[in-house]
């Protein structure tokens, strides 16, 4: 690193023990001439830098003295223009409250050389080291990741509202924090953990609800710590390998301050050891196969229909040229939106065609899809299902012309006629088609005849139909579908599936409560806690 002009890194030291830290940041570390670092950085990261490296210790301690920044922003200043090579080494990531911008400015009137480089934040590390996923398709869309240093400053009201928190530096004001989340609508069983030196040998962890934490570690240090606050927290106990578990219960057993509510026991994830056989359509997302293999299941998959173009495009088409007539566009499939937009795109229209036409779409899915052509749609029924549509739409129906693409044959007949009583006008054209595919996968067929498959997941009316249409010529002889498939969990994604599975199977054992793949997901897993 020796050069004739001196620079500053501002490194991110990551969460503590040196093997989180990237490897730029340990190169840097070993040719450094300067230190300068704060009070939470690890003393094993001291020991990467030269022996002849100049070590500054301005670290910030709560009620005792300590560098001021002014007086940090002058020793960088001067350590650069002195030609040598600087590590400021923070904690975590320089920019995610690491008071980065005073010494940059600093640098910058200065005319000094530097650069950033980017480490993994305690706010990241620390859930994730815990066994907490900040983001969680059924349990967490969002998160929020705020300092209580300063617990009167901060919007409460908005805090409450969003499912998942993530607080840094609250340890002191635990108390308030939970006092003031439960005041502005919290429940007091909403599960918490606090880790303490998350990413260090010493890393403590306690769950509990906002109700009794305060109990649970009444009398204890908790800095510094990493607070999360949301259902996230109850994964807690199915995200670690059961050795972590093993070793840090053998940590705690000596530890001076052991933690009081730990959850260390050795459980499985929640859905490991049952394999799942998804049927699915060729070509389509492998999201929900990845989700179930996190959640700990053997998945394979069984594509049971394909889709394809309409035999013919022509009463699509002249709808697309007559769209100005149209009160409203329904859409009730992510194949439907893909279908309609890429045959209005091949007439040479776009979005702004559909101006004055008013957009429904069932289901969270569909309405992703639309976006994706910088559309909002501007009706979504509650429960993600047809039926829904109809008996809450948002307006009178009657005397409304409406364009229903859809599928080319086998859609669901009832809303046509549902729309239809309500007075409206219904101009049903054919969008795409689905059909079976030719053959079963042949790891499916092997595992359903040695009776290897724990659940089979069917997300549409269509995939049951095919599956049985699949799986007719595998059937041992004088069996039936049913018997067949006898121990086998049947799961469904809403009540149209679910219907057809009855008239098909005689039964349906696991039903989401949510139609979509994350309430089918979430179906499972509480399926598999019992």
């Amino acid at each position: 690193m020796t050069n004739d002009k001196g620079k500053v890194y501002l490194v991110g030291a990551g969460p503590g023990d040196v093997e989180y830290l990237t490897v730029k940041a340990y190169n840097l570390l070993a040719a450094a001439e300067v230190l300068v670092y704060d009070a939470l950085v690890d003393a094993q990261l001291l020991q990467c830098v030269p022996p002849d490296c100049l070590r500054l210790d301005v670290g910030k301690r709560g009620g005792k003295p300590s560098t001021t920044q002014a007086q940090i922003n002058k020793l960088l200043v001067n350590s650069c223009q002195e030609g040598k090579q600087v590590v400021r080494l923070k904690s975590g990531d320089p920019l995610v409250f690491g008071r980065c911008t005073s010494e940059i400015e600093a640098l910058k009137a200065s005319g000094c050389d530097f650069e950033l480089i980017p480490g993994i934040s305690s706010a990241l590390a620390a859930p994730l080291l815990a066994g907490i996923p900040l983001t969680d398709p059924v349990l967490s869309r969002c998160f929020a990741v705020f300092t209580a240093h300063e617990p009167e400053a901060l919007d409460w009201d908005a805090l409450s509202r969003l499912e998942t928190l993530v607080i840094l530096m609250g340890g002191q004001h635990l108390p308030e924090i939970i006092h003031q989340l439960v005041r502005y609508g919290r429940s007091r069983l909403t599960p918490i953990a606090i880790i303490r030196w998350a990413g260090t040998p010493h890393q403590q962890i306690w769950t509990a609800q906002l109700g009794n934490i305060s109990e649970q570690t009444a009398g204890l240090s908790l800095s510094p710590a990493v607070i999360v606050i949301g259902e996230v927290v109850g994964l807690h106990n199915y995200l670690q390998p059961e050795n972590i578990y093993r070793e840090r219960e053998t940590h705690a057993s000596t530890s001076i301050a052991q933690p009081m509510s730990t959850n260390f026991s050795p459980y499985p994830l929640p859905l490991a050891g049952k394999t799942i056989l998804v049927t699915r359509s060729v070509g389509q997302s492998n999201q929900f196969s990845d989700r179930l293999i996190a959640l700990g299941a053997t998945v394979i998959e069984m594509p049971t229909l394909e889709i394809c173009p309409p035999s013919s495009w022509e009463h699509l088409d002249n709808a697309i040229a007559h769209l100005s007539d149209f009160h409203w566009l329904i859409l009730t499939s992510t194949n439907g939106v893909d279908y309609f937009f890429e045959r209005l795109i091949a007439q040479g229209k776009d979005s702004r065609a559909l101006a004055g036409v008013k957009i429904a779409v069932v289901g969270e899915k569909t309405a992703q899809s639309l976006k994706q052509y910088s559309l909002q749609p501007d009706f979504i029924p509650p429960n993600f299902i047809a039926d829904s549509l109809v008996e809450n739409f948002p307006e009178n129906l009657h005397g409304k012309k409406i364009l229903f693409p859809r599928v080319e044959s086998g859609g669901r007949e009832v809303l046509i006629k549902e729309l239809t009583a309500k007075g409206a006008e219904i101009i049903e054209v054919a969008a795409y088609q689905s059909c079976c595919p030719i053959n079963i996968s042949p790891a499916a067929e092997l595992a359903l005849q040695n009776r290897k498959v724990d659940v089979i997941t069917f997300a549409s009316s269509k995939t049951v139909q095919f599956f049985c249409q699949l799986t007719n010529n595998i059937l041992p002889n004088n069996s039936n579908i049913s018997e067949f498939l006898d121990g086998v969990c049947i799961a469904s994604i809403g009540p149209q599936t679910s219907q057809t599975c009855h008239s098909l199977f005689g039964r349906v054992d696991v039903e989401a409560q949510e139609y979509t793949l994350d309430g089918l997901t979430q179906a499972l897993i509480i399926w598999a806690g019992r």
